[in-house]
């Protein structure tokens, strides 16, 4: 191999940067190749093809016992990894066998487990979590808010770092008005501290920065969720104010759960199914809620009114209930 030639993983990394993927994609992506190459030797994944991706994933099921979700990931690296970095158009990818996914209907709280769950937060976490529940948020699209995308006079919030890249609206509940000002409040003191130290950048993706020179030091586009000390960005070395850490509410929305003694396996996401299975319950058309969260396909807010048919939702009632059973 060429000496002058970038390192694998550096050019993984650098076809990963010219996409656009998250850093979060980005890590995981560049762990799976590493584990696929020492899986089988370092040999270099150009001289393997669809024999070995296919040892590679059953391992990972069979002896890792991992979810059919993480060997999708794992798949999706290698996908990647051959079809943008070594240019091999895969045309033995049909033959790679892959874990069926179980269908489950995800875990949904109950209006009164909400106020529970979220009486027992505080501070910023209660206040992100009230987000998740009230705007119909995944976690990371919270947390990567900046100050701009929430917009307090039109009453609604900007996703312009959704999955897949996508940018939708959705509604800011009145009920945290309040709160989501006093918080803009909060992060204009800390950018002003910051900029009288010397600091008050914030990341923003290549084609921005490029873009707009200054707008890294602009409130607007600072973390409406920020960090609270300042560290060092991996990816450039520059010292950035970042975003709060998702595990900071994973941990605080857990142990809530646990006070509030919520008897269900629950997390961030569940309030995000909670927001669309109580405005289902409320009448809210089908569409109107995929819009609001974002899904490219109808199919996958459709699971929603399933969990309304366990639930017994739509005012559906067991013939028990009907009356005429024995008391």
């Amino acid at each position: 191999m060429d000496s002058s030639q970038p390192r694998l993983l550096d050019r993984v990394r650098a076809a990963i940067r010219t996409r656009h993927y998250s850093r979060r994609t980005e890590d995981a992506y560049v762990g799976w190749i590493k584990r696929y190459i020492f899986f089988h030797g370092k040999i270099h994944p150009a001289a393997m093809g669809a024999e070995q991706v296919n040892a590679f994933l059953t391992n990972l099921a069979v002896e890792k016992h991992v979810s059919a979700s993480t060997q999708a990931q794992a798949l999706s690296a290698l996908v990647f990894l051959y079809r943008n970095v070594l240019d091999d158009p895969l045309p033995w990818i049909d033959d790679i066998v892959r874990a069926s996914r179980p269908k489950r209907l995800p875990v949904v709280l109950s209006r009164e487990e909400v106020w529970k769950l979220l009486g027992e937060m505080g501070g910023t976490s209660r206040l992100v979590a009230s987000l998740l529940y009230g705007a119909g948020l995944r976690l990371l699209e919270g947390l990567r808010l900046r100050v701009k995308d929430v917009d307090m006079a039109a009453r609604l919030i900007v996703v312009r770092d959704g999955k897949g890249a996508k940018e939708r609206r959705t509604m800011l509940p009145e009920a945290l008005h309040e709160a989501l000002r006093d918080q803009i409040e909060a992060v204009r003191r800390i950018h002003r501290d910051d900029i009288a130290r010397g600091g008050g950048e914030v990341w923003l993706p290549d084609a921005l920065a490029r873009k707009y020179p200054n707008a890294a030091r602009e409130l607007a586009w600072q973390y409406f969720f920020p960090a609270s000390h300042v560290s060092e960005d991996p990816r450039d070395g520059a010292i950035r104010r970042h975003h709060l850490d998702e595990s900071t509410i994973q941990k605080a929305v857990r142990s809530a759960a646990q006070r509030a003694r919520i008897e269900k396996h629950l997390g961030c996401h569940t309030l995000r199914h909670s927001f669309a299975t109580h405005l289902l319950e409320d009448g809210y058309d089908i569409r109107t809620i995929q819009e609001l969260l974002g899904h490219a396909d109808v199919k996958t807010t459709m699971i929603y009114t399933h969990v309304l048919n366990r639930s017994g939702g739509r005012g559906i009632r067991s013939p028990p209930d009907a009356g005429g059973a024995p008391r």
